[in-house]
This record gives C-alpha cells, sequence and structure tokens, in this order.
C-alpha cells in the first residue's frame, strides 16, 4: 500500500534495517532474473515469428521455453512487487480508514501474503520431491525434468515470505514500505562568473 503515513516518533531498528537490507538484494537478484526471462521470452517469440512467416520453420518447442520462462517471471518478480506495494489492490475503502486502522489493514495483508508464501514454500518442496522421485518430465518436445521448475515455487516462496515479513513488521512499527530508489535529479549549472578583465560598456 502507498500513501501510509509513517506513526509519530517511529524509526527502523537495527534488526529491521538489516532484514530490510538482506531482503532488498535477493528481491533485487530475483527481479533481474525474472527480467532477464521475460526478455527471453520476448526474444524467442520474435524468432518464432519471423521463422514461421518468412522461412516456414516455426521452432515446435519455443512455447514450452516462453511457458517455463513466465512462471520465472511469476515466482521470483513476486516478491519485490509485493516488497514495493506494487501488487493490483482494490483499496478505495482501506485508504479511507485513519491511520491506525490502516496500519492493522496493512499488517493483515502482510499476514495473509505471509501465509501464502508458506503454502508455497511447503506445498512446492514436497510436490518437487515427489515430482524427482518418480521421475516426472514434463510433457511436449523438450522433456524437461519437472521437479526442476516446481522449485521455483518453494524459492518464490521464501522470497515472498521474507518480504511479507518485513512489510508485517514495518506495518507493527508504524512505518511505510520502502520506496523504489528515486532518479537523480540533474544539477543546474553553475552560473558563469563574469570575467574580471571585461568591463561593462
Amino acid at each position: 500500500m502507498r500513501g501510509i503515513p509513517p506513526r509519530p516518533g517511529a524509526a527502523e531498528g537495527p534488526l529491521l534495517r538489516a532484514l530490510a537490507r538482506t531482503v532488498e538484494v535477493l528481491t533485487t537478484v530475483a527481479m533481474a532474473l525474472a527480467a532477464a526471462a521475460l526478455l527471453l521470452a520476448l526474444a524467442l517469440i520474435g524468432w518464432a515469428v519471423v521463422m514461421r512467416y518468412a522461412f516456414n520453420a516455426a521452432p515446435v518447442w519455443v512455447d514450452e521455453v516462453v511457458g517455463f520462462a513466465l512462471v520465472v517471471v511469476v515466482m521470483l518478480g513476486a516478491a519485490q512487487t509485493l516488497r514495493r506495494g506494487e501488487h493490483i489492490a482494490v483499496d478505495l475503502l482501506v485508504h479511507r480508514l485513519p491511520a491506525r486502522a490502516l496500519r492493522w489493514a496493512q499488517a493483515w495483508a502482510a499476514l495473509a501474503a505471509l501465509a501464502v508464501a508458506a503454502i508455497l514454500v511447503v506445498n512446492g518442496w514436497e510436490t518437487a520431491a515427489l515430482a524427482r522421485t518418480l521421475g516426472i518430465l514434463t510433457e511436449g518436445h523438450l522433456e524437461w525434468p519437472t521437479w526442476l521448475l516446481m522449485l521455483l515455487m518453494p524459492v518464490g516462496g521464501a522470497l515472498l515470505g521474507l518480504a511479507a515479513l518485513e512489510a508485517l513488521w514495518r506495518a507493527l512499527a508504524g512505518l511505510p514500505p520502502p520506496q523504489p530508489p528515486a532518479a537523480e535529479e540533474p544539477q543546474p549549472a553553475a552560473p558563469r562568473e563574469a570575467d574580471p578583465g571585461r568591463r561593462a560598456s
């Protein structure tokens, strides 16, 4: 959520700052990997279109790789989106609440995200372990081991859980979500000094 006023006198303690730095590094790396997967998907789609309509030789495995890349985008990008408070939300009523009630609503949302993260970690790990034991492969032309893809669920869930934990801590402490780094504004050029040897006419 955006626009949550901080509680008077609220400040980040050393533990919260350490957690925030850890979550920031992990989610930044995860978002970079998600962005790379998205760029790969776009490049493969463009290449497949050219091959289909220009050479009538469309690669049959592109759709599968693009589907796997989208899983990477969703699972690795969700944590930073939550941390920045940028998930899609219907908050017309929530933002009309008083500041104290608004913080409790933020804490409840963080608890819900933490519960979803726990489900992803537990169920994702169990499902991946079962798929590896049974040797299940993906359907299609590539036939990749499904447990490698299923591992994205516990990994993404762990990242989401850390981001939700930070959000819950901030809500209980009366602090707003972390803001994205602002772009540095260009500094105005320093005025030129008048030439001491030049005289006004």
